[in-house]
């Protein structure tokens, strides 16, 4: 036990993947590569933004179809996710152009991005189902947004603290020896299977920090922010896991506030009564 814990707080004091103990490119290269994901980066979230702000924060679906949600979805994703994950699709992708040219290249790289955000799409559906399910019970029960978002930042926060979110963030924190054992994957279709692979861990990160959108509103844009900055800094930061650690501290304290703070639940106020009115 008492090994256990001293291993658990070495790697929360880890170097970050792109720093000085473990970067994976040199620093010409990897300034090449971050103008790129910014370029990318800065649309999505342009995107995002102007999407919320038609549509507001409201609970549930917001009367979306299925479609449109899950493209709305993996326009935030890519906005949220793509400085976390940047270092390992920035080096994977490399590969592939030392090892392709030409169109070959081309469906390499689409292959890894699309694999990664096919495991996205198959999280948005969760995500809807469980936006629709929480939804519908606001409607019929006008407090029961209150206990929803209690609950909603009761998993949240037991996640963050839990087994599973600690080995998804060391894989996204160690990407070195996942990328060697990637090169092993065999063909064919193998940079779409290291995409899913990796989008998989990365949902297994990131999924406890994606409840907190069912209170807080899935076109909340300050929330989709913060949410994005703390992702990039767990995964990035040398000190990553003690905030991940932190986080689900502090998730859980609002589990037990938000039934009585209305503004810890913009996502769920709906037709709920203030405390006043009740």
């Amino acid at each position: 036990m008492r090994h256990s814990r001293t291993s658990a707080f070495a790697s929360a004091r880890s170097p970050a993947p792109t720093g000085a103990g473990g970067g994976l490119l040199p620093k010409r290269d990897l300034a090449a590569a971050w103008f790129l994901v910014v370029l990318i980066a800065v649309p999505a979230w342009a995107l995002a933004i102007g999407q919320a702000r038609d549509m507001g924060v409201e609970p549930g679906t917001m009367g979306m179809a299925l479609p449109l949600f899950l493209l709305l979805w993996v326009t935030m994703m890519a906005a949220m996710m793509l400085p976390s994950m940047a270092p390992v699709a920035i080096t994977w992708v490399r590969g592939i152009g030392r090892q392709s040219s030409g169109w070959t290249r081309t469906v390499r790289t689409v292959e890894f991005v699309g694999g990664y955000l096919l495991v996205w799409t198959a999280f948005g559906l969760l995500a809807y189902a469980a936006l629709a399910l929480t939804g519908g019970l606001v409607g019929d029960h006008s407090t029961a947004g209150r206990w929803i978002g209690a609950v909603a930042f009761l998993l949240a926060g037991l996640y963050q603290l839990g087994p599973l979110k600690y080995v998804c963030l060391r894989h996204c924190r160690d990407p070195m020896s996942h990328l060697v054992r990637y090169a092993g994957f065999p063909q064919p279709a193998r940079d779409l299977r290291v995409g899913i692979h990796h989008g998989a861990y990365c949902v297994g990160c990131c999924a406890g920090l994606m409840v907190v959108l069912i209170p807080l509103g899935v076109m909340n844009v300050a929330a989709m922010a913060a949410l994005a900055v703390v992702i990039f800094v767990e995964k990035l930061w040398s000190r990553g896991p003690l905030l991940a650690w932190a986080v689900g501290i502090a998730f859980l304290v609002l589990a037990v506030i938000a039934p009585f703070q209305d503004w810890l639940l913009p996502g769920l106020r709906g037709s709920m009564p203030s405390m006043e009115g009740m």
